[in-house]
């Protein structure tokens, strides 16, 4: 009887097990269904909103992540209206463990970084690794400068707005940059109604006799081109934003040597889901007020956000000053240099073979980085139609189911658009295949 119970038992537990993983089993496969559940409905583009980006453009400028390729992609909208650098993928899964992180639960608790820095929430180690990084490129002076760490780029162009603006004036100071303009600008300016600045246009046709800031972009967003103040008035501040001022899109000639200058993690490596950037401040005073600024507004930065862009950061200089050893075969900027002149060899030719388009032609100059002289290759493309038939040439290739951001958001004719040059291989592919096929 005893051995009877023992091999019911036995065949009971082989039962119940048998049962458990085909359960396992279905569980993992009705989840991998789910996954792509918006694919297998056909959402339609037109249908799709990203919540992360202002879409200046329009509601269909947001194509969702995936969709069916359908016959040689034909159905595939293609989605190049924000500057994504998803391009940058490729590079740091090569180097594997080389930029990963580990931070324990202890670490980062609290608010303050450094209580002796005037910019309270900066952590030490990024605040050296943005000295050397900018000492091994030689694109921007750090001696004599205050860091200010911002959440991006973004939010230190707001926090610099609300340093530079007189506290006591009785009307708002005018924000000037010359078009075509980075289109976030005058949102960025108006969108919390300040009484503080204003938006006031084109820095070219600014003539009025008060103070201003003026947004100087260099490279410039859209077109690319290398950028100086345009307003020649007195009472003026600049404010340099040189996110693009990098050996990948630009020959580095010399040191900025500014008052007041932003760059941003995102457009160096491509890391834009840190949400780091940084300001070099000479004025203590304006530097006082950016940091005062980002406490009322998020009560500081993320230390986690730092903490990894410090170290992503580390790498690039060491893949600079290391290239050709063992570590690193060639540096960062030779990889996404490379990269960037490559895509632009594409969209050149796509643009000769289709003949309805043109683009910028930029003039070489020589890079103290690269030892060379080299041409522009900008992280957008600012192409224009130039047939008499399209009027708005956003709308023209969206009808070839390419979203891109038109001119009128930049202060210039709807002839042109700003198009990503940084999405991943496949689309950049896909799209160079579909422009060239455009006839008009």
């Amino acid at each position: 009887m005893g051995r009877v119970i023992k091999v019911i038992s036995l065949k009971h537990f082989f039962v119940l097990s048998m049962a458990l993983n085909v359960s396992l089993i279905l569980r993992a496969i009705n989840q991998d269904n789910r996954a792509p559940m918006a694919v297998q409905k056909g959402i339609n583009a037109a249908q799709m909103t990203f919540l992360s980006f202002p879409l200046l453009s329009s509601p269909t400028a947001a194509a969702p992540a995936t969709q069916p390729l359908g016959q040689n992609g034909r159905e595939r909208v293609i989605n190049l209206d924000h500057g994504d650098p998803t391009m940058y993928e490729k590079y740091w899964k090569q180097m594997g463990d080389k930029a990963t992180i580990v931070i324990p639960g202890w670490q980062s608790m609290s608010y303050f970084s450094d209580v002796k820095n005037l910019c309270w929430f900066l952590e030490p180690e990024f605040a050296k690794q943005i000295v050397r990084l900018h000492k091994v490129v030689g694109n921007a002076l750090t001696e004599g400068r205050h860091i200010v760490v911002g959440t991006g780029s973004s939010q230190l162009f707001s926090a610099a707005l609300y340093a530079l603006a007189p506290q006591d004036a009785s009307n708002p100071i005018s924000v000037v940059s010359a078009a075509p303009y980075y289109s976030c600008y005058p949102l960025m300016t108006d969108s919390i109604k300040s009484g503080l600045h204003k938006w006031a246009g084109d820095a070219k046709v600014f003539n009025k006799d008060e103070p201003y800031v003026e947004l100087v972009t260099s490279p410039n967003n859209p077109d690319g081109f290398v950028r100086h103040s345009m307003v020649n008035r007195t009472g003026g501040i600049l404010v340099h934003d040189l996110a693009y001022y990098w050996p990948q899109y630009t020959p580095i000639s010399s040191p900025a040597d500014n008052d007041l200058t932003l760059f941003t993690v995102s457009k160096i490596t491509g890391h834009a889901g840190m949400r780091i950037g940084w300001a070099l401040v000479k004025d203590v005073e304006v530097a006082k007020k950016m940091t005062k600024f980002i406490e009322l507004n998020t009560i500081g930065v993320s230390k986690d956000s730092q903490i990894r862009a410090a170290k992503v950061l580390e790498v690039v200089s060491d893949s600079c000053e290391q290239a050709g050893g063992s570590e690193h075969v060639e540096s960062f900027f030779h990889f996404s240099h490379a990269l960037m002149t490559e895509r632009w060899r594409m969209l050149r030719e796509a643009v000769k073979r289709s003949g309805i388009f043109s683009l910028p032609e930029f003039s070489s100059a020589h890079c103290n980085f690269f030892d060379n002289n080299l041409g522009s290759q900008p992280a957008f493309a600012w192409l224009k139609c130039d047939g008499d038939d399209v009027h708005d040439c956003e709308s023209f290739l969206r009808r070839h189911k390419i979203l891109t951001r038109g001119g009128k958001h930049f202060g210039v004719s709807p002839k042109y658009v700003r198009i990503s040059m940084m999405d991943r291989e496949e689309t950049y592919d896909l799209f160079i295949q579909r422009l060239s096929q455009i006839r008009s």
